[in-house]
């Protein structure tokens, strides 16, 4: 039996679809909002399965994937998270970055040969890594216009991952990546499923209208934070927005809160454009928090370690 495993925003999507179009298979789909990466518990998997990995953190999922290796499972694993002492095991093949510029979409485009790099440069415009994507865009020599619609719907697919729950969004993920599958670039969804691309692309800009009203609750030269209110559009909105943020800031840090249903607080950190470095480490020293070097987060900050994380953030970033 096959299991693909898959963060639900735009790389762990786009990763999959690669992997899928190169080898196609039926499998179980296991995934979720953006914050849900413990997903490996989930794989009830025997020895001769089959299990696809893709960009969630192995240091979440550790204990797990030691479980499935144990049980004989074989286990592809790709992602550019935190992971530290990668296993060393026969059953188990790991393609992992950590570099700041690095996705997974980008480290499947490279195994498999480069044959849907569109894929791969949508999911890298999605995880705002701008350069990355034009760079590997540039094998597909494609002008100013088709290289907008492969950013406007990588952003899009990032910004429908985002939510505390399957409810907070407009399409759950493993139903939005069944509908991208398939279509052999992205060019061809958008041509063929209009209805879906133009509901994500009108939430997406519906939501971040409303994000740009909200004050900052600190700024300065260097950083920046930003309470949104405890509303459903705010919980979408959190990810894309701090990419937002950065581009538009490219020296500042910055982190956005959105509330949550433990009565604490979810925080989206974004390093600076011009120094991707430390969002890991910062979110890292919080029990909930991971990431990546540019990008990370904690699922839940009680509210009583508010404080403790200002002074940790502006510290990170003096």
């Amino acid at each position: 039996m096959n299991f693909d495993v898959f963060n639900g925003d735009a790389d762990g999507i786009c990763a999959l679809l690669q992997l899928r179009l190169a080898e196609p298979a039926d499998s179980m789909l296991i995934t979720g909002v953006k914050r849900d990466i413990s997903l490996l518990k989930r794989v009830d998997a025997k020895a001769g399965d089959r299990v696809n990995v893709l960009d969630i953190s192995l240091n979440k999922n550790r204990q797990a994937l030691v479980g499935l290796l144990e049980r004989q499972v074989e286990i592809f694993y790709v992602d550019h998270h935190q992971a530290h002492d990668i296993p060393e095991h026969p059953k188990l093949r790991a393609l992992i970055n950590t570099d700041a510029n690095v996705c997974t979409s980008l480290l499947v485009d490279q195994y498999l040969g480069h044959q849907y790099t569109a894929w791969a440069v949508t999911a890298a415009f999605g995880d705002n890594l701008d350069s990355s994507a034009l760079l590997a865009a540039q094998r597909l020599n494609l002008s100013e216009a088709p290289l907008r619609q492969l950013k406007e719907l990588g952003t899009c697919i990032n910004y429908n991952a985002y939510g505390e729950s399957i409810e907070d969004l407009h399409f759950s993920p493993d139903n939005l990546y069944s509908e991208l599958y398939g279509f052999q670039t992205p060019f061809e969804f958008i041509e063929n499923k209009t209805n879906i691309y133009r509901a994500l692309l009108e939430g997406y800009q519906a939501d971040i209208q409303q994000a740009w009203q909200v004050r900052a609750e600190y700024e300065t030269d260097k950083v920046a934070v930003f309470i949104l209110p405890d509303q459903k559009w705010a919980r979408r909105v959190s990810g894309v927005w701090s990419n937002e943020l950065t581009n538009r800031f490219p020296d500042r840090a910055h982190a956005v809160f959105t509330h949550n249903r433990l009565g604490g607080y979810t925080v989206s950190v974004r390093a600076p454009l011009s120094n991707k470095i430390g969002a890991d480490e910062l979110c890292s020293c919080f029990p909930d928090g991971g990431g990546r070097k540019a990008a990370a987060g904690i699922n839940n900050l009680p509210l009583a370690q508010l404080q403790a994380f200002l002074v940790a953030f502006q510290k990170q970033y003096p």
